[in-house]
């Protein structure tokens, strides 16, 4: 008899099949982790917020006279100081899509 005449006794049989199954199993398991990581990273790309414009497409208008004390920048917003006829006044802007936020004007009483 020849090397592949030869049967395997059971018990090697069944452990063959055994770690057959696993491989599959792992193959298996393996491909869906891939193909999930794949559909993330797509839908991350086709899903993306849109970016901030560039700062030259911002213009924001000042009253006549104003002039600019000083910029700040925070985590959350962008502070403008100005002061127009004599009046301090404070402009928040959100830093990713430099819109207006609010508007502060300091006054003094008569």
């Amino acid at each position: 008899m020849s090397d592949d005449q030869k049967s395997f006794d059971p018990e090697a049989a069944a452990t063959i099949a055994k770690v057959r199954r696993m491989m599959v199993i792992v193959m298996a398991s393996t491909f869906v982790a891939l193909a999930l990581v794949l559909v993330v990273i797509g839908y991350r790309l086709f899903h993306v917020k849109e970016s901030a414009p560039s700062f030259a497409d911002v213009t924001a208008a000042l009253p006549a006279g104003a002039k600019v004390l000083s910029t700040a920048v925070g985590a959350d917003h962008i502070v403008v100081t100005i002061e127009v006829g004599g009046v301090t006044e404070l402009r928040t802007f959100d830093p990713d899509t430099l819109k207006p936020l609010g508007r502060l004007r300091l006054e003094q009483k008569p």
